[in-house]
């Protein structure tokens, strides 16, 4: 479930997840242990073209995934919103370890840019690449919940 917010995103995240662009995502960043920032600075940032320029540094060996099976379901019993994904799987990941993983909604997948990219949460995500699969298992009920 959602470690951190983006303050930009709070209240989004669900219509982001809907995908209502006819070419936008939700693409997963890799962020590496060394330089990360707290938290409280992560939120703050407003698009991932900022975050990255602060001290925090994309994990660019293993490369960004693309999102699939994301699913938006509105669940009226529990009066809340999930939002889910198929686990992302980077093939033979190398390259510095990584404590979390950002997602965000990349509007235009045809002119994508980091300064147009909305940081939307950040999950904790601890690997360290050697070679093999890494699998982030997305929770049972979703990487993003609302209520």
């Amino acid at each position: 479930m959602t470690d951190t917010v983006a303050n930009i995103a709070k209240g989004k995240v669900a219509y982001y997840a809907g995908l209502p662009a006819a070419n936008d995502a939700l693409k997963a960043i890799p962020l590496e242990t060394t330089g990360l920032e707290a938290d409280g600075t992560l939120q703050d940032y407003d698009t991932v073209a900022a975050l990255l320029a602060g001290a925090s540094n994309e994990q660019t060996t293993m490369g960004r995934k693309t999102l699939a099976g994301v699913t938006v379901t509105v669940d009226d019993t529990n009066n809340r919103v999930d939002v889910d994904c198929t686990d992302p799987v980077w093939t033979a990941a190398t390259g510095n370890a990584v404590s979390r993983l950002l997602v965000c909604y990349d509007p235009d997948t045809t002119a994508s840019s980091d300064a147009n990219n909305i940081p939307l949460v950040i999950l904790d995500f601890v690997a360290t690449p050697a070679g093999g699969d890494i699998t982030y298992q997305v929770a049972a009920g979703g990487f993003y919940r609302a209520s």
